[in-house]
């Protein structure tokens, strides 16, 4: 197993940008602005708190930050649920941005975990493992 140098590298991080970029999508023309505001908001959160987290200076801190981007995504996947109901998208593409939700809850935990079995390291470059699969 190598090494991650760079937040860039972590599939759940990749995962959360792409998922953002979703959300702005599919919400550009939405004008219930309370809702809009909000899911964007959460889902900018969960991509920071992986990035911010990781250029913590510990196994521990980053651990934190990644249960705040869990809950992050628990709050955009609820809220995909309240879009569905609202019309403002499809039951196709709920489903899909729900999935993609879950999956980075997963990949959190698993990386959570991992930390968690590693000894405290400062420098990130040796702590991180590169094998980051989101699935």
């Amino acid at each position: 197993m190598g090494t991650i140098k760079s937040y860039e590298e972590l599939g759940i991080w990749t995962l959360s940008r792409e998922l953002v970029n979703l959300v702005y999508s599919d919400f550009k023309g939405c004008r219930d602005y309370v809702f809009k505001n909000q899911i964007t908001a959460a889902g900018i959160s969960i991509m920071n708190n992986i990035s911010e987290g990781f250029c913590r200076n510990s196994n521990a801190e980053f651990r934190q930050f990644l249960k705040i981007s869990s809950g992050s995504s628990g709050e955009v996947k609820n809220m995909f649920y309240i879009a569905e109901d609202q019309k403002y998208v499809s039951h196709e593409v709920a489903s899909e941005r729900r999935s993609r939700c879950q999956r980075i809850i997963n990949g959190n935990s698993r990386l959570i975990k991992y930390l968690k079995s590693t000894k405290p390291s400062k420098n990130k470059s040796t702590s991180q493992p590169v094998n980051q699969s989101t699935s």
